[in-house]
């Protein structure tokens, strides 16, 4: 089912082709995955050629994160912690749930109209059973603070530091402030507000204090990463 996802999506968003930018975002997302995943998913990881500040994940480990939310980040934690966060999404099932929510309508073509937002046009929103795409249109609280535990969890077994979890969703809290309308597709889709983030960092110092020790917050690469895909043409026109 995740598969015939991904082939829609690769149909519909402009995924970055670049062979060293893809490489880079797969062995991150994989060092993460492979402590995640006990199931031995095929996981695949894919940057979106959007401005739009955006990650999401569907079934059977196909995590897809927005450029836009990239170029804000300002180390590699930060990216880490919303790659660990979508995993967690996917290991805890919480599309499947959500999608058991619809039985009866079209749910691959909901979906991931849902999930990427490529279906907001007059004609092919006419085809979606909009009673449910309302039935998951947004995970839960309880499926974000669940995916949040999770994320921390990994990135700290990963040998990652988790404190880029609140630091990424401080920045986009920030920026909320002053361009709300730059980050709506992100807020719509990932209910955030400071109460998250305090969870997140209480979540973080409940763990042993050498447990936290030398974890990798940034690296060369990473900085190589980000300045190589800020050299490339600027993303087109949201759709």
């Amino acid at each position: 089912m995740g598969a015939g996802y991904a082939q829609q999506i690769a149909k519909e968003l402009p995924l970055i082709q670049d062979a060293e930018l893809n490489r880079y975002i797969n062995v991150l997302g994989d060092s993460i995955a492979r402590i995640a995943d006990s199931r031995n998913l095929d996981w695949q990881f894919s940057i979106v050629d959007s401005k739009d500040v955006n990650a999401f994940a569907v079934p059977g480990g196909f995590i897809y994160i927005n450029r836009g939310l990239i170029e804000r980040a300002t180390n590699m934690s930060q990216v880490a912690g919303v790659i660990g966060h979508e995993i967690g999404h996917v290991t805890m099932r919480h599309s499947i749930q959500q999608m058991q929510k619809a039985q009866g309508a079209n749910i691959g073509v909901t979906a991931v109209c849902v999930l990427t937002n490529i279906c907001n046009n007059q004609a092919t929103s006419a085809a979606i059973n909009i009673g449910a795409n309302a039935a998951f249109a947004t995970f839960s609280r309880q499926d974000e603070d669940e995916a949040d535990k999770e994320g921390v969890k990994y990135m700290i077994a990963s040998g990652l530091d988790p404190a880029g979890i609140p630091e990424m969703f401080q920045i986009l809290l920030e920026e909320r402030k002053t361009k709300p309308d730059a980050l709506e597709t992100w807020f719509r889709s990932h209910p955030l507000e400071e109460s998250r983030i305090a969870a997140a960092r209480s979540r973080i110092a409940a763990y042993p204090p050498a447990q936290l020790v030398g974890l990798m917050k940034d690296s060369p690469n990473f900085q190589a990463f980000k300045k190589r895909l800020a050299a490339l043409p600027p993303s087109p026109p949201s759709r």
